[in-house]
């Protein structure tokens, strides 16, 4: 029986990518509502760009991270030129191991009485 070795660490997403996987978790979008959500959901702090958005989804649509939808609204109710992305399985996972790594951080920081146990919400995000 081969020798089992230690799976590798996922590489830490960048905080653009890990913020558009963030706003397709829970539905499709397309592009200008991504950009909506992550500056929602970062209460301003992260706003992207098209350049930034299109560039990370072309990276992330190789990757495996996203795909594009087959199926569109009607085109009557939006503008058939826009692209719906979502998060793939591998995307999902991916967002997963990230916030699992980021818990961690948090809670060496707290140990380290580097930020309190009781944080705050940020507006545009629930607890």
């Amino acid at each position: 029986m081969p020798a089992s070795h230690p799976q590798k660490p996922a590489s830490p997403l960048s905080p653009a990518v890990f913020h558009i996987l963030l706003a397709l978790v829970d539905c499709e979008r397309h592009g200008y509502s991504i950009m909506q959500a992550v500056e929602s959901d970062t209460a301003g702090a992260l706003k992207l760009g098209p350049g930034t958005l299109y560039g990370c989804l072309k990276r992330m649509l190789s990757a495996g991270l996203v795909e594009e939808c087959e199926e569109r609204p009607d085109p009557d109710l939006d503008d058939e030129r826009r692209r719906y992305y979502r998060a793939t399985d591998t995307g999902l996972r991916a967002v997963r191991v990230e916030v699992a790594r980021l818990a961690a951080v948090v809670s060496v920081a707290q140990a380290k009485k580097l930020l309190p146990r009781n944080l705050p919400v940020i507006a545009g995000q629930s607890r």
